[in-house]
C-alpha cells in the first residue's frame, strides 16, 4: 500500500539525492520512514551531522546502528576491543563470524553496510592522549560507549568535550533500564557533577555509579549478587538495557542535532528502568557533593571495598 511520503516524488528524487544513481541504494529512500516525525529539512540537517562514539560493544554497538538508520552521515568511532564469545548476550556486532575480529573494523562495515554514502572514520586503539584531538575533530554530538571501569579514558573525553564545546551524553545500561545524562557545553561539566579528581579507584567507581543512579531503580531484582564483582571488572548485562540506552540515546542526539526542545543537562539525571516500570527524574545540584549523594555513597562503599 503506497503511503501519501511515498508517492511524492520530490523530496526522495529532488532534494537529497540525484534522481538516477549507479547503486540501488538511495538515501532518500532509506530514512524516508523517517519523514513525520521530522521534516525533510531536518533529515537532510542529520546528514550532514558528525558523531563520535567512543566504545562499540553493549550499548556503543547499539548507537552506531541507532544513529545511522537516523541518517547520521558521519561517524568517528574508537574500541580497541575484539569479539568473544562472552559478548553474545548483548552487543551488536558479535557473531560466530565476527569472533576475534576488531570492534572498529566490524562496526565500521556495519556502517557503510547501513549507509554507503556515510563517511566513516574508525580508531582501531581506542581514544587515546595522543589521537584525542583528532577523535573530536568537526564533531557536533559525542555518545559515550566506553565500558564502566574505563576511567581514565572517559574523563578525558568528557573534559575535551566540555573545553571543545561539544555536547555529551551518555546512556548507562543498568539492570533491564537505562540511565541518561547530558552534558551540554555551558553547563555543568562531567567531572563538576562525578568529582573524581584526588580519589582512587574504588571510590571513583563507587561516584560514578551514584551519580548514574541516583534512584537506584535497577537495585531491587539483581538474583545473583556475586555475579557483580567490581574488583575483577565484572558485571552482569543485558540486551535489553542496551537496546533502551540506544533509543534514548539517539533521541537525545535528534534534539540536540536538530535544537528540537529543552532537554534536562546534568545535574539532572533520568532513569526508566523497564522490569520496574518505573521513570525517574533526579535532580543533583553540585553533583556528588549533594547530601543525598553522600548517604547512598555509604550504601555503595562497602560493595567495592578488598574486605
Amino acid at each position: 500500500m503506497m503511503t501519501a511520503f511515498e508517492g511524492t516524488r520530490s523530496w526522495n528524487d529532488c532534494t537529497l539525492m540525484p534522481a538516477l544513481q549507479p547503486s540501488p541504494y538511495n538515501y532518500a529512500a532509506a530514512v524516508s520512514r523517517n519523514i513525520g516525525w521530522l521534516k525533510p529539512d531536518e533529515q537532510e540537517r542529520l546528514r550532514t551531522c558528525r558523531v563520535a562514539v567512543a566504545g562499540l560493544g553493549g550499548v556503543g554497538g547499539a548507537h552506531v546502528v541507532t544513529l545511522a538508520r537516523l541518517g547520521i552521515g558521519h561517524f568517528h568511532i574508537a574500541d580497541f576491543d575484539h569479539f568473544e564469545v562472552h559478548n553474545f548476550n548483548r552487543q551488536t556486532g558479535a557473531f560466530v563470524s565476527t569472533l576475534g575480529r576488531p570492534k572498529s573494523e566490524v562496526a565500521a562495515e556495519t556502517l557503510r553496510d547501513i549507509n554507503p554514502l556515510a563517511e566513516v572514520r574508525a580508531f582501531g586503539d581506542g581514544v587515546t592522549p595522543e589521537n584525542l584531538a583528532e577523535f573530536l575533530n568537526g564533531v557536533d554530538l559525542y555518545v559515550d560507549g566506553i565500558d564502566f571501569f574505563a576511567v581514565d579514558a572517559r574523563r578525558m573525553i568528557f573534559a575535551a568535550c566540555h573545553e571543545r564545546g561539544i555536547p555529551a551524553v551518555t546512556a548507562a545500561p543498568l539492570g533491564m533500564g537505562v540511565s541518561l545524562m547530558y552534558f551540554e557545553p555551558k553547563g555543568m561539566s562531567f567531572e563538576e557533577y562525578f568529582r573524581l579528581e584526588g580519589c582512587d579507584r574504588n571510590e571513583q567507581l563507587a561516584r560514578f555509579i551514584a551519580g548514574l543512579s541516583p534512584s537506584m531503580l535497577q537495585r531491587g531484582y539483581l538474583q545473583v549478587p556475586e555475579a557483580v564483582n567490581f574488583l575483577a571488572q565484572r558485571g552482569p548485562s543485558t540486551v535489553m538495557a542496551c537496546d533502551l540506552c540506544a533509543g534514548v540515546a539517539g533521541t537525545t542526539a535528534v534534539k540536540v542535532l536538530l535544537q528540537r526542545g529543552p532537554l534536562r543537562p546534568a545535574p539532572w539525571v533520568m532513569q526508566f528502568d523497564a522490569y520496574q516500570q518505573k521513570l525517574s527524574f533526579t535532580w543533583r545540584p553540585f553533583g556528588n557533593a549533594h547530601p543525598l549523594q553522600w548517604l547512598l555513597l555509604k550504601l555503595i562503599r562497602p560493595r567495592l571495598s578488598p574486605g
